[in-house]
């Protein structure tokens, strides 16, 4: 028998013999009734107190109870601690959850039926150029206003991508934004996108690679094949005939030199970066590229450059030799080409106040526009291109040099002006300098 039961027959028997004592059967009757009563109000009192606190439902201030009411309270506590435990993994999976979306390098933006920012990751709001706290709430039509978007929005028809234009570097530099649209849930939308500014330009800078490697193989084998013609079908003098075969070896030695600047690029590209490798003494680097740039200079200038090295500092420079020097090279021979006949080219070695060390190379050439030192390092890119074809260049040499100090970890930095010249300047980290007193 449950306690509550003992409680209510005692209460009943109580209130009975109450009015037993009274002496009439009514009275007894009325006691056990009366007893009964009390009973249900003092049972009410423990329910509502049960109830009140189930309401609140705070397991930490549970009622003090006994019995079945005791029994009620203690399992629902039980239940209550389950949940809590349960909702708090839940909210565990849920924060780990939206953890992971917050680094997915694409955009995540959830919308309520209305077209409402409900939540979004810093990835969309980069992209799309809006604020993921301020903005929660505001609909997404009125923050994406690009007409295609707009009109994806009004559609309906989510079953592509659409591409607009995103906030850039310059307004005239916009990136590129792929998104496309997911319905789910009760009219919601799951909003998806991607920056594809990087793999656009990738693949223009490919068109452009594969177009004008095309061009510049093309202008030799052009000019051998015709020459070749000629030699077939034309009888010609002996002095014709070594000065055709001339420019032929000429346009031979062009194509040469291209296949052999892309291999290096390839090269380049393809290796793991070095290590310290050996420490060169850079006079010996110098010296090295400065005699190669008089020889160029007196076969492709009239008169000749004044090609000469400065005071050079007593500096050793760790990595690999030959990459060092072909950068070195590149930058001379880039000077020879684009400086006039009887200009003035320097180049020298220097210790930087911060450790690092400078190769500089500077000439009097006609200068370049600040518009194009940005893209010097583009392959085939060229400031003059007819000049640099005249004198032999394939338009890689910059870029060779840029990937030989990436790979050294260094930098390139250009000063230049208009009508006065020109300085490069291949600058090495500290960590690959080393100073020796001159003996």
């Amino acid at each position: 028998m449950t306690r509550r039961a003992i409680e209510l027959l005692l209460l009943v028997a109580l209130g009975a013999v109450a009015g037993w004592i009274r002496g009439t059967e009514g009275w007894t009757f009325g006691g056990a009734l009366a007893g009964a009563l009390a009973w249900s109000v003092i049972d009410g009192l423990r329910a509502r107190r049960v109830l009140h606190w189930l309401n609140k439902a705070d397991p930490a201030r549970a009622p003090h109870m006994h019995g079945t009411w005791g029994e009620v309270v203690e399992r629902s506590r039980k239940a209550f601690r389950k949940l809590e435990k349960k909702a708090a993994n839940s909210d565990a999976r849920l924060e780990d959850f939206l953890a992971a979306i917050q680094a997915s390098p694409n955009g995540v933006v959830l919308l309520d039926a209305a077209g409402r920012i409900e939540w979004c990751n810093l990835t969309a709001a980069n992209q799309l150029g809006f604020d993921p706290q301020r903005d929660l709430g505001q609909y997404i039509r009125n923050l994406v206003r690009h007409p295609t978007f707009t009109a994806y929005m009004a559609s309906g028809q989510f079953q592509h991508e659409i591409q607009i234009d995103g906030p850039g570097v310059r307004p005239s530099q916009p990136s590129k934004i792929l998104l496309q649209i997911h319905p789910y849930g009760k009219k919601r939308k799951l909003l998806l996108s991607r920056d594809v500014t990087a793999v656009q330009l990738a693949e223009a800078m490919r068109r452009d690679f594969v177009a004008n490697v095309s061009h510049e193989i093309r202008t030799p084998l052009t000019v051998l094949s015709g020459f070749v013609e000629t030699l077939q079908n034309i009888p010609l003098e002996e002095a014709d005939r070594n000065r055709y075969l001339g420019l032929m070896s000429q346009q031979a030695q062009r194509m040469q030199t291209l296949v052999s600047d892309l291999l290096t690029l390839s090269r380049l590209e393809g290796s793991p970066a070095p290590g310290q490798g050996e420490w060169i003494d850079s006079g010996e680097l110098l010296e090295h590229v400065v005699q190669e740039a008089r020889g160029l200079s007196e076969v492709i200038a009239q008169p000749p450059h004044d090609i000469a090295a400065l005071d050079n500092a007593s500096i050793w420079v760790a990595g690999v030799k030959t990459e060092l020097l072909s950068a070195m090279s590149n930058l001379l021979s880039n000077a020879v080409r684009y400086t006039p006949g009887g200009g003035t080219i320097r180049a020298h070695w220097a210790l930087r106040a911060d450790g690092s060390g400078e190769f500089c190379v500077a000439d009097t050439g006609p200068g370049i526009a600040e518009e194009h030192i940005p893209r010097l390092t583009e392959r085939f890119y060229r400031v003059d291109r007819s000049r640099s074809r005249e004198t032999g260049g394939t338009g890689l040499g910059l870029a060779i040099v840029k990937h030989v100090i990436q790979r050294h970890g260094g930098q390139l930095e250009v000063d230049s002006t208009v009508g006065e010249g020109t300085r490069f300047m291949m600058v090495l980290p500290a960590s690959r300098i080393r100073v020796h007193p001159r003996g």
